[in-house]
């Protein structure tokens, strides 16, 4: 039976959107290296990258990018990421780069700061550059800290992640005591509850 053009049309754009992600981040990360700015990937794309080295199958799609830097570093990225084609703004203080003048901020390269709160409430604060590490492709974030971060933000899809990080086996019960009281208590309720 032969699929409907409409059908046909919506699965390409559903391809070409995950497409679009993966050449943003590996455009930003090009341009950071290019520009010797010390960065590490962070968010759904560190995640992905980690679940991959498991099991390709169950890596998650995300809509952006999320790059982990120094904020002494804000300068050098603008200059390496601007000679890249991306746009820097800043919108309800979160700052990032838009992949062109015609660029979405929430398709685009999100700026969070190495050891710095992303909210004043944060029970810490976010990793050093120190913690990442290299993957075939780009900096990304050492998977502790990684889990540290989604820990501290653990919104639903922060949840989600660390649920598809177990799910592949990269962490385990054990891990729980590696995190101080209040961000172990919410890897504990995760394992607690595995199906959400």
């Amino acid at each position: 039976m032969a699929v409907p053009l409409l059908e046909n049309a919506t699965w390409e754009r559903m391809v070409r959107a995950v497409e679009k992600v993966r050449e943003r981040c590996d455009r930003a990360t090009k341009a950071l290296d290019a520009g010797g700015v010390a960065y590490a990937v962070i968010g759904g794309n560190a995640v992905a990258n980690w679940v991959a080295t498991v099991d390709e199958g169950a890596v998650r799609n995300t809509r952006d990018v999320d790059i982990l830097i120094r904020r002494a570093d804000l300068e050098a990225a603008k200059a390496a990421m601007t000679a890249a084609g991306f746009v820097f703004d800043n919108a309800y203080g979160v700052d990032f780069f838009l992949d062109g003048p015609g660029g979405k901020p929430s398709e685009g390269v999100h700026l969070l700061y190495a050891a710095e709160k992303v909210k004043e409430t944060d029970p810490v604060p976010a990793p050093d550059i120190g913690e990442a590490e290299r993957a075939p492709a780009f900096r990304v974030l050492a998977l502790e800290a990684l889990v540290r971060m989604k820990l501290v933000a653990y919104r639903d899809k922060d949840r989600t992640h660390i649920r598809d990080l177990i799910g592949v086996g990269l962490l385990d019960p054990t891990w729980v005591a590696r995190y101080p009281a209040e961000l172990a208590a919410r890897l504990q309720a995760i394992f607690d509850t595995p199906g959400g």
